[in-house]
């Protein structure tokens, strides 16, 4: 039995990248170091394996190459979509088809964290590495996200029990709090719980601004929350030497938006008057981070990016997604390593379903069972190897741990992009 170590797992935001995976042929026999979800990641990757199929009948991928380049050369308005939990060099891949065929690309950060960078983007972000968090933070407030279930290794790699540099006994050097609408297991690990009322993330935040800048309110609570309360938790922040903010969904998908992230990201910043004040948010899928990334550095936006006119356009709510979706644009759809039948709204999801679809994955899903064409592939940091980032911007390296009998991701947008270039030029 081979044991491979320092391998990366992609299947969150914190991106861990030292497991150890104990292989016996083609077949993982052990997991080391992983979190219950990593482990079921890899010791499951065997399972619901898509099989390559066009229009529900099994044939082979060279077929479904020929197909979806097809559908792809004749459509006129397409839709790329997805790529969180696949690598850089079929992220780059992903753009480049995009760009040759007029598509407009989006990824699920479009139905989770696009108000976070919307808020970035406007007023800017006082942030760290995750590094910086386990050897400096001694304050953590998680604000609407439960890291115990969607990121169980983020409390003990870098931020509540791991001992650092300047928080020598780990925990007992910190200080826990979290804010949310409910108690959630994330609560157990944390020093004080603070319960707001649901949809009133922005009303808080922007009382302790107030609160911060020496105003007084003539009302006894905010959001659910006593005064005193909120001035207490002030306190903290300014008294610390080290806080960290940590944000989640809870306020991206709530009343809000992106106007609650940037009243967080702004109190972060009036906080630094006092002392030092970092923001930084919980990211989902393994490699989210990347495509925001990737896309940025090659076309200069995060997200919903229309190319059909020779150059990119940046414009959320007309070339997001479930937009296009809804208002039935799109015309033909590529969906790669993201199920977006099962997590898009009713209208987007029955457009989806209308359309040609193309869904490039490792495992069965919704989107594969709606889909025109299914092209099964390697798992990206299973058995396709390639570069991720951290959900705090660092890159990590991915290794490949088995083989698989189907191309990575990479390859197969390599071979579409090489067909549907042919197929353009045969018209001209």
């Amino acid at each position: 039995m081979e044991k491979i170590s320092d391998v990366t797992c992609l299947f969150c935001g914190v991106t861990c990248d030292d497991l150890e995976v104990f292989v016996e042929g083609d077949t993982i026999k052990e997991v080391k170091n992983a979190c219950i979800l990593g482990k079921a990641t890899f010791m499951n990757h065997k399972a619901d394996v898509a099989i390559p199929r066009i229009k529900g009948k099994e044939t082979s991928i060279e077929a479904c190459i020929e197909a979806s380049a097809e559908i792809l050369s004749q459509s006129h308005f397409p839709l790329i979509y997805g790529l969180a939990s696949t690598e850089c060099n079929a992220q780059r891949k992903a753009i480049e088809l995009a760009d040759l065929i007029g598509a407009s690309i989006d990824t699920t950060s479009s139905v989770c964290h696009s108000p976070s960078l919307q808020a970035i983007q406007t007023v800017g972000d006082s942030t760290c590495t995750l590094g910086e968090i386990k050897n400096r933070a001694d304050l953590l407030v998680f604000w609407g996200c439960n890291p115990a279930e969607a990121h169980p290794r983020h409390f003990t790699r870098y931020s509540v029990t791991p001992k650092g540099y300047f928080v020598p006994r780990g925990k007992k050097d910190r200080q826990v709090i979290l804010v949310d609408v409910r108690k959630t297991p994330s609560a157990k690990a944390a020093d004080q719980f603070i319960q707001i009322r649901p949809g009133s993330d922005y009303e808080v935040l922007t009382a302790m601004r107030a609160l911060l800048k020496g105003e007084e309110l003539e009302v006894e609570e905010v959001g659910g929350v006593p005064i005193s309360t909120l001035k207490s938790l002030l306190e903290k922040l300014k008294t610390c030497k080290f806080g960290s903010i940590h944000w989640g969904m809870g306020l991206t998908m709530s009343r809000g938006k992106h106007m609650n992230v940037m009243a967080l990201l702004l109190l972060a910043r009036d906080l630094n008057r006092f002392t030092k004040v970092v923001a930084s948010p919980m990211r989902g899928h393994g490699n989210v981070v990347g495509i925001a990334t990737v896309l940025t550095w090659q076309t200069g936006y995060p997200f919903a990016v229309n190319l059909s006119r020779g150059f990119p356009q940046y414009n959320p709510g007309e070339f997001s997604s479930v937009d296009l979706l809804a208002r039935r644009e799109a015309d033909a759809a590529l969906i790669i390593a993201a199920d977006a039948f099962a997590n898009f709204p009713r209208a987007a999801a029955e457009h989806l379903s209308r359309i040609p679809t193309i869904a490039i994955d490792a495992k069965e899903s919704m989107t594969t069972k709606i889909a025109t064409v299914v092209i099964p592939t390697a798992q990206a940091g299973i058995s396709a190897p390639g570069l991720a980032y951290r959900m705090d911007h660092i890159p990590i390296p991915v290794k490949k741990v088995v083989d698989s009998p189907y191309p990575s991701d990479q390859e197969v947008l390599k071979r579409i992009i090489e067909k549907v270039r042919s197929k353009l030029q045969n018209r001209v």
